[in-house]
């Protein structure tokens, strides 16, 4: 089928003379899509200091702009993070490129908050399409593997969102910089939407039946009885670490050029990147017991009081180990009850329900985001970001207890 077809959800007049990639290859695709979206997403965060001071923002505007982005994302994800059961993956890793390309685009060329708010909420749309898409492709190429399937998801999504900030810093530093990171990552969406165009799509899983286009109307979220107490935890884990993604990717730039007394982006850029960088390369390591989410969770917290605590100090050393410790604990914690959840719905909703559980964790990376841009107007960054991480730390250790009774309890035996 092409990809026309899939998304008049139509079965194809003739049969496709398309690309019958290997298993690994429509992996590998179904990762670097993902993969991408995330990296252009997130390009800005070492950029965030230089836009301010270029365009006149303040510290709300930029976390206003930061969240134009999740609630995109978080609106997408509600009305289309279905999509991809109907039309199939193929079709909706495409769409979700095109979007993504208007976006940086926008983005890119920006001279006001309103262009870049126009140019995040693109953004956000297309990880939106993008992410139950490829959760579910790659727990369906894997199907006897299902934990690796989470580890990879989660691999992704962090991975991504680590090396988009790296990556910005370096490319800022070639000529017009607020513009070149994003021609460059424009070329690449282009380079990565061809194989996709050619390849032999497998079939949806849930063909629409009767009238097309009322399957992709939106769903209301429904959890089963069995999967509803995992499905809570795996999304208020979600939340709280995403509400220190949050921070890490866009007001941390100008709290860690203070710390490090520099304003290399592509430093900045780095230190931004630890936490995600960390929480990824936490996916790869064998990593098991049954007290690993109390711990995570009590880990995640302190280490995000001893970033403050940096502040504080000026110690960089400091800081870079508070990142990677916060990193390495969250993702530990995240993949356990993550896969939980996976494992225990039905793979016809797959991606709906995924969806949904990011709904939720991508709020995280908003709302307290917002709230922390306007205390920092109020009362300066560094008092703010010391009452940021003290209520992270409280939530962590909430998580934790329950966490630990869970892992008390017989059934988990």
């Amino acid at each position: 089928m092409t990809v026309l077809s899939e998304l008049r959800m139509r079965p194809a007049m003739a049969e496709h003379a398309g690309w019958d990639a290997s298993v690994r290859t429509r992996l590998v695709l179904s990762a670097v899509v993902l993969t991408l979206l995330l990296i252009g997403a997130n390009l800005a965060t070492p950029l965030y200091p230089l836009l301010q001071v270029q365009l006149g923002l303040t510290s709300l505007d930029i976390t206003v702009a930061f969240a134009a982005y999740v609630f995109s994302l978080v609106a997408g994800l509600l009305l289309v993070g279905h999509w991809s059961d109907h039309i199939g993956r193929r079709a909706a890793l495409c769409v979700a490129i095109v979007i993504a390309l208007a976006g940086g685009l926008v983005f890119g060329y920006a001279n006001s908050l309103a262009m870049l708010i126009a140019g995040r909420a693109l953004q956000g749309a297309a990880v939106a399409l993008a992410t139950g898409a490829s959760a579910a492709a790659l727990r369906e190429l894997l199907p006897r593997h299902p934990e690796w399937a989470s580890r990879f998801t989660l691999l992704v999504s962090a991975g991504g969102v680590a090396a988009g900030p790296a990556i910005g810093g370096v490319l800022s530093t070639l000529p017009d910089p607020e513009r070149t990171p994003f021609m460059i990552h424009t070329a690449a969406l282009v380079a990565l939407l061809i194989p996709l165009l050619v390849l032999k799509a497998r079939p949806a899983i849930k063909p629409a039946s009767g009238q097309a286009a009322a399957a992709l109307k939106p769903r209301r979220p429904s959890i089963s009885r069995d999967a509803r107490g995992a499905f809570w935890m795996a999304s208020l884990v979600g939340f709280t670490s995403f509400a220190v993604f949050g921070f890490f990717l866009s007001l941390a730039p100008t709290y860690f050029a203070q710390i490090a007394g520099t304003d290399s982006r592509p430093v900045v850029g780095l230190l931004a990147a630890l936490v995600l960088g960390s929480s990824a390369v936490s996916q790869l390591l064998a990593m098991r017991g049954r007290y690993l989410v109390p711990a995570g969770l009590a880990g995640m917290g302190i280490s995000v009081l001893l970033v403050a605590a940096a502040g504080w100090t000026g110690s960089i050393v400091l800081l870079i180990a508070a990142s990677v410790a916060a990193g390495l604990c969250q993702g530990a914690a995240f993949r356990v009850v993550f896969n939980e959840v996976a494992n225990r719905i039905e793979a016809g909703r797959h991606a709906q329900i995924i969806s949904t559980i990011y709904v939720i964790t991508y709020l995280g990376s908003a709302l307290p985001v917002i709230g922390l841009g306007a205390a920092a107007g109020a009362w300066g960054l560094s008092t703010s970001v010391s009452w940021f991480a003290g209520a992270i730390a409280l939530m962590c250790l909430a998580l934790a207890w329950v966490g630990l009774r869970k892992a008390k309890a017989p059934s988990s035996a």
